[in-house]
């Protein structure tokens, strides 16, 4: 995530006029650190970090970014969330949550699907430049100040002050945006997800670049993979998906209308092409109870747009898609296995999901008499053949081969987007925990960087090893160009993460002339799950972004 993230699609400045905010709260936090107040969580609302002095970092739907003084950051409703800053520089920072709404005016029948979305995505999102950090750190203590007041005026007074902030940053998007390709494609593909359910064309979208048909078509595949009607047609089948989960009771008709298709037939031939399967059949297997028995599973059932009936309570993936689908209906698991049975008796499940190694003889003997159960061999597969079982299990073969072709298509293009200097360099992936160095040579992230995206391992990465750990002295004598850690947060990580910060080495830029050292927070990136390794192949490009 960088600054050109935070540029909105052109058109975005004249739908203002269209759109109310209204501030929820307004809070000032100087300890991001240790008990950090945004830890994992799931966003009911906009979010708004500005940093006024410190630096750390951010993760969005798994994706990384920096906190610093300088850049605003904006988050959706719906996304995964975690942030933290460094302890030094008395960091300081503003958190601001707000909903953005609109009227579309336009007529709704009755069980048709609403024309009405009380919460909009705002114009921006991600990283955003600020003019001026006292200017903006004097508009958010006002704020805070004010909607802290029991005196109504003083509240109403907050949320003037918050337009007038929101005003500034916005203000200060359309001064500093750049024209450079990347930007432009960007904004073209954010006007796509805005609009997709209006008749767009090639020469509607290359109008919006500001560039002519053909540079436009060249531009877009070379950017993306794929042409913009093919992504304008993934997105707005993934959106058809939505529609189409347990929660929700729309017609196809609607569903297709909804998003841009007024001819069902050629609709029904666009979402079997992507997704393997006639909708049809998608909304009957929607409607299925598939338990995940254990929360390790629930990654690949979200891959196979399978929200489980249940599912272990302590999984964090289990609140993420409660949120992002909108859906109570997903019943906690509790952890007692006793309990656990009692609770898929009273559910009447159609499926069971659970893992073979950790299930006794006796309890998979009690879970079929429940329901059909397969049983998961995880130590003998990869993710990918995983996913292959479980869909074959749960009749949905042709989804996860349709899945699995579409991440062989984002990785070829990621891997096209990468610095080629940057992949020839002998990259290290370890994690610390405790007192504990360990090299993560398999599965996870390794399998993303070394074998989808063609990254070059460290010489003492010995691949075929389970578990390899280093000493510190080790891990100055590693001869590796990159180093991509996990740090955990207890005390004891952080203290050796601490000492590996002062080693000369690891401050010098590496021969791409990138830092030589990229951190990540330790969930979701150590997850052997197919949505974690989207989320790890999402996440490649934009680690390696800033040069030294």
């Amino acid at each position: 995530m960088n600054s050109k993230d935070g540029i909105p699609p052109a058109g975005a400045f004249g739908q203002l006029d269209q759109m109310w905010f209204r501030l929820r709260s307004s809070e000032q936090n100087s300890s991001l650190t240790g008990g950090c107040s945004l830890r994992l969580q799931f966003l009911e609302s906009h979010l708004l970090l500005i940093p006024v002095s410190g630096r750390g970092w951010i993760t969005v739907d798994g994706k990384y970014g920096e906190l610093r003084a300088g850049a605003a950051f904006v988050c959706l409703p719906g996304q995964l969330i975690e942030a933290c800053l460094d302890g030094s520089d008395e960091p300081n920072i503003y958190i601001l949550r707000f909903d953005v709404f609109s009227q579309r005016n336009l007529p709704v029948q009755p069980g048709r699907i609403s024309s009405t979305e009380p919460q909009l995505p705002f114009s921006l999102e991600g990283e955003t430049a600020m003019s001026s950090t006292v200017t903006y750190s004097k508009h958010c203590e006002a704020i805070t100040a004010s909607l802290g007041s029991t005196d109504p005026l003083q509240q109403l007074l907050a949320q003037s002050r918050f337009y007038e902030l929101l005003y500034s940053l916005l203000s200060d998007v359309r001064q500093s945006e750049p024209d450079d390709t990347d930007t432009i494609m960007e904004r073209v593909k954010a006007y796509i997800e805005q609009h997709y359910h209006e008749e767009l064309s090639i020469t509607l979208l290359a109008g919006e670049a500001g560039i002519s048909v053909r540079h436009f078509i060249r531009l877009f595949k070379h950017k993306y993979g794929l042409s913009a009607i093919e992504y304008l047609t993934e997105y707005r089948i993934r959106q058809a998906r939505s529609l189409m989960l347990p929660h929700s009771n729309y017609e196809l008709k609607d569903i297709a209308a909804y998003v841009g298709y007024k001819d069902v037939p050629y609709f029904r031939r666009k979402f079997k092409q992507i997704t393997g399967v006639a909708p049809a059949t998608f909304m009957r297997n929607a409607k299925l109870k598939i338990v995940a028995y254990h929360g390790s599973l629930i990654g690949a059932l979200l891959t196979l747009n399978i929200i489980p009936c249940a599912a272990p309570a302590d999984h964090p993936w289990t609140e993420y898609y409660r949120r992002k689908y909108e859906t109570d209906a997903v019943l906690p698991l509790a952890q007692d296995d006793a309990i656990r049975i009692q609770q898929l008796a009273s559910l009447r499940p159609d499926y069971i999901l659970g893992l073979e190694q950790t299930l006794s003889p006796a309890m998979q003997q009690q879970l079929q008499e429940l329901a059909p159960t397969s049983l998961v061999p995880r130590l003998q597969m990869d993710w990918r053949t995983e996913l292959s079982f479980i869909g074959q299990s749960l009749g949905k073969s042709e989804e996860a081969a349709a899945w699995l072709g579409t991440y062989e298509r984002k990785a070829e293009t990621v891997r096209a987007e990468l610095d080629y200097k940057l992949t020839r360099g002998k990259l290290l992936i370890a994690r610390i925990s405790g007192q504990t160095l360990t090299v993560l040579s398999n599965r996870s992230l390794a399998e993303v960087f070394y074998d989808d995206l063609h990254f070059i391992p460290a010489p003492l990465v010995n691949r075929k090893l389970s578990r390899q750990t280093l000493t510190l002295a080790e891990l100055k004598s590693a001869d590796a160009d990159k180093l991509l850690l996990i740090v955990d947060g207890d005390a004891a990580s952080q203290a050796i993460w601490s000492e590996i910060q002062h080693q000369e080495l690891w401050k010098l830029p590496d021969p791409a002339g990138y830092s030589r050292v990229e951190l990540l927070p330790p969930f979701p990136w150590t997850e052997y799950t197919p949505f974690t390794q989207e989320l790890i192949l999402d996440l490649a490009p934009s680690l390696w972004r800033n040069r030294i």
